[in-house]
């Protein structure tokens, strides 16, 4: 039986009288309220809060928590969103008082450990990218992409070149073509081959000398690596454009392939995805960049460098760069994560990583494609884009119906529709960090849910609290208060 108060407001679960603490009497000699604040400042009653005790308020949240999924809970398959176990132990770590309780505004010279972590961050993504120069300011991956390209506009106005357009492929992430437009570029998009690659030919129809930068995801979202990339670049820069990678899938390459090597000009890495960072809620995110020498310069300031003594420092005297993208020099709480990361896996288990998550995902691959279509390939690199259009065509079952489902049986469901150039989209990543044993649970409940009734699915899930809210709506006109 599910418990009520999981679904009940604390609004609703007050009484009047509760208390959840008792104060002492104050020791502190008194003076009237209004000596200290102005008559009209002080509200005629109490605020509305709602009066609740201690058990009250535990068991409200405990009861909510247990309604979520999270990856603490369930198997979390989001395509293109990498949301795999994250290891408590870079959490510690990470809120330990001497990272946790520092200050921006400190003197340098009590900051040098922090500094100097952050340096070594700087040094080991260059060295995972193949470029030369790191700036972690960025606050996600969408800011970073943004940041890139905006180092990417200086340092075309500081050549005098006037380049108008971003090319993006029909498969590229969302936030591409937004961050291009951002940094004051209109944008061109490039089609996909049948086989889910970029079509060179409409690229070189498409590239000219107004081309400012070619923004590409490698793997793309489709979980296939495009082995075309170097000649890509080569056309690309042959007109003076630029290669922009997004490093959202870089799980399935880390250690192996550094974008810088196959022609990269830049690229932002996402901390959450690939590095131990924290994934969701809108809470505090990073996106740092890599780029060429050439681009280094233009970065945002500050930039954690070495000084002569051998200690660390933060360099604001760069005349090129672009200035600010965020407060102070990045969010050092998930940057601290990223390096406790890297130096525990070390260069052969960064690489492991990058194995385990392109093995698991032709594994599970390799056991859905016996009863879903996958349009693109047989084989895949840490993820991969399965179709419900023949289930749609013939039963009416829907991609949505299926997710839906996949709920009942403890699974969050993976990312649906999208990528845009595949029909009824269901992208499946499994991460580098779940066994045998939970992909095939997950597979065998796919394959009981396409062999179940369409109106047992249309109905789904069956088992939460709200089943089908009108998600349109919800997102159109949501009720963001309690009256």
């Amino acid at each position: 039986m599910r418990n009520q108060q999981a679904t009940q407001l604390l609004f609703e679960l007050s009484r009047p009288g509760r208390r959840a603490v008792q104060l002492p009497p104050c020791d502190v000699p008194t003076r009237p309220i209004e000596e200290w604040i102005p008559a009209e400042a002080l509200a005629a009653s109490p605020p509305p809060l709602p009066e609740l005790t201690e058990p009250d308020i535990v068991r409200h949240f405990v009861n909510l928590s247990t309604l979520n999924m999270s990856v603490d809970t369930h198997f979390y398959p989001l395509g293109s969103c990498t949301m795999k176990y994250n290891p408590k132990r870079n959490e510690r770590l990470a809120s330990q008082s001497g990272f946790a309780d520092v200050h921006p505004y400190q003197p340098e010279t009590t900051l040098q450990g922090l500094l100097a972590i952050l340096h070594s961050v700087q040094e080991m993504l260059a060295e995972i990218a193949g470029l030369e120069a790191v700036s972690l300011q960025p606050a996600a991956g969408a800011q970073g992409e943004m940041t890139a390209l905006l180092v990417a506009a200086a340092y075309f106005r500081d050549r005098g070149e006037h380049r108008r357009t971003v090319l993006i492929p029909d498969a590229a992430h969302g936030t591409n073509p937004a961050s291009a437009a951002m940094a004051g570029w209109s944008t061109i998009q490039v089609r996909s081959t049948a086989q889910g690659l970029v079509d060179l030919e409409d690229l070189s129809r498409k590239l000219s000398s107004e081309t400012a930068v070619f923004m590409m995801t490698n793997p793309n979202t489709l979980g296939l690596f495009d082995g075309q990339i170097a000649e890509i670049a080569r056309r690309v820069h042959a007109y003076g454009g630029l290669v922009y990678l997004d490093g959202a899938n870089m799980n399935a390459i880390l250690g192996i392939a550094r974008p810088g090597d196959f022609g990269a000009d830049m690229m932002h890495f996402n901390p959450h995805k690939t590095f131990s960072g924290p994934h969701g809620g809108g809470g505090p995110g990073a996106g740092p960049i890599a780029v060429t020498a050439a681009l280094a310069p233009y970065l945002p300031v500050p930039i954690v460098v070495r000084t002569d003594r051998g200690g660390y420092r933060l360099d604001y005297d760069r005349p090129k760069s672009i200035g600010r993208v965020r407060s102070f020099f990045g969010n050092t709480g998930v940057l601290v994560r990223t390096y406790c990361y890297l130096r525990t896996l070390g260069p052969d288990g960064a690489r492991r990583v990058a194995e385990n998550a392109v093995l698991n995902a032709n594994y599970l691959l390799s056991r859905l494609k016996t009863f879903l279509d996958i349009p693109h390939g047989d084989r895949c690199m840490h993820e991969f884009v399965a179709s419900a259009s023949a289930l749609k065509a013939s039963q009416g079952i829907t991609a949505m119906d299926i997710a839906k489902r996949l709920l009942d049986f403890g699974f969050h469901a993976p990312t649906v529709y999208f990528p845009l150039i595949v029909k009824e989209a269901l992208m499946i990543e499994p991460t580098e960090t779940e066994s045998k044993a939970t992909l095939d649970a997950m597979a065998e409940a796919l394959e009981r849910i396409c062999r179940e009734p369409a109106d047992l699915l249309h109905q789904a899930p069956h088992s939460t609290a709200i089943s089908r809210p009108d998600e349109v709506r919800a997102a159109r006109t949501p009720i963001l208060k309690f009256s």
